[in-house]
């Protein structure tokens, strides 16, 4: 659980006190593969600024710590997957275990450091392996909401479509016909004085050649006028 650290001197160089009254742990507990695990364990007033630690192994001779709170201090302290806080309020500390392992099952020991021996309690830790049907519940789920939310990818495309086809009327409405409108009028304008030119004749044109000859008088009409006025 966390890995093994410091282990605890031989039983001949280091005195312990399994099972004082002075600490009790809950005994045994239990958690679930992949999930998480906090362990409760009580002390005697007295012992609040005292150094608490969490330790792994049956025998106390072979025991190892696995996290340790700080002298004087409720900080929490985290190593690994397990992390370790004091409470001198209600004179208790709590351990923590994280992302469980099946391996992490064995015999785990609450204690309290002190000058001579330290005072402990044993609490048997079992981990139970991650159900398949949970797995296989997670995985239907999973997929259904896959299912469910498949479609709203077309729905968006079509607002997207219709969007742009708005977009597109009202550039045809403003822009595209008032250019066309506007093309055909000075088409219309540039055309008009050319079938007018042709209909009617200009004031300055000049009348036929014709016209002009009959104008002119003939000098031998003009004696013959003279001789019969006499």
């Amino acid at each position: 659980m966390g890995g093994r650290t410091t282990c605890l001197l031989p039983a001949l160089f280091l005195l312990v006190i399994p099972g004082s009254s002075a600490i009790s742990g809950p005994g045994a507990v239990r958690g679930v593969e992949q999930g998480s695990l906090t362990v409760w364990c009580q002390y005697d007033p007295g012992y609040e600024p005292y150094v608490k630690w969490w330790c792994r192994g049956a025998d106390w001779s072979s025991c190892c710590f696995v996290v340790k709170t700080i002298h004087g201090s409720e900080k929490e302290v985290k190593k690994g997957r397990v992390s370790i806080k004091d409470n001198w309020e209600n004179r208790s500390f709590t351990m923590t275990v994280e992302k469980l392992r099946v391996d992490d099952s064995d015999t785990y020991w609450c204690g309290i450091e002190r000058v001579g021996a330290d005072l402990g309690d044993d609490v048997d830790v079992t981990i139970d392996p991650a159900p398949t049907e949970a797995v296989s519940i997670s995985t239907r789920a999973t997929s259904n909401a896959n299912m469910f939310t498949a479609p709203v990818a077309p729905e968006e495309n079509q607002w997207q479509l219709s969007l742009l086809g708005s977009v597109h009327f009202l550039l045809l409405v403003f822009l595209k016909v008032p250019l066309l409108l506007g093309m055909l009028g000075a088409v219309l304008w540039v055309n008009r004085p050319l079938r007018s030119s042709r209909g009617k004749p200009q004031e300055n044109q000049q009348p036929p050649c014709s016209s002009t000859l009959s104008r002119e008088k003939d000098p031998q009409t003009e004696e013959k006028g003279i001789f019969l006025r006499r």
